[in-house]
């Protein structure tokens, strides 16, 4: 089984940065895409970023693009995103997801419908 458990989260004041992490255990981590997805209050969610396997590629909301960074350590199992230049806007629940196949279609990593296995999310609240 398939888990993912963030950390991380916190408040910071708008401008700031902020570093999240999810650890994964139940399979081989290197194998797969990982993404970030978030969800305001009142909001459907959204992505924001997606690294693939083997780190070298690399997809990005419009919205933090040049702001955010995804990065993962195969070793560890881990999957990252550094914040910087936080809005209040970036104020969300963010989670950690990955896909059941190690198959996926880039274009439609942003729908989430390439991710089956999601995380419990780690709040970062972004004061003005």
């Amino acid at each position: 089984q398939v888990q993912l458990v963030e950390s991380g989260g916190g408040l910071v004041q708008a401008g700031g940065s902020l570093r999240i992490s999810c650890a994964a255990s139940g399979r081989s981590f290197s194998r797969y895409v990982m993404g970030w997805f978030r969800q305001a209050p009142g909001k459907e969610r959204e992505f924001v970023a997606a690294i693939t396997a083997s780190g070298g590629g690399t997809y990005y909301a419009d919205s933090v693009k040049g702001r955010f960074t995804i990065s993962r350590d195969n070793v560890k199992s881990t999957v990252s995103l550094q914040m910087n230049s936080l809005k209040p806007e970036d104020t969300a629940v963010y989670y950690c997801a990955a896909p059941s196949s190690i198959y996926y279609v880039a274009t439609a990593l942003a729908s989430g419908k390439e991710f089956q296995y999601w995380g419990q999310g780690t709040q970062v609240t972004v004061s003005s």
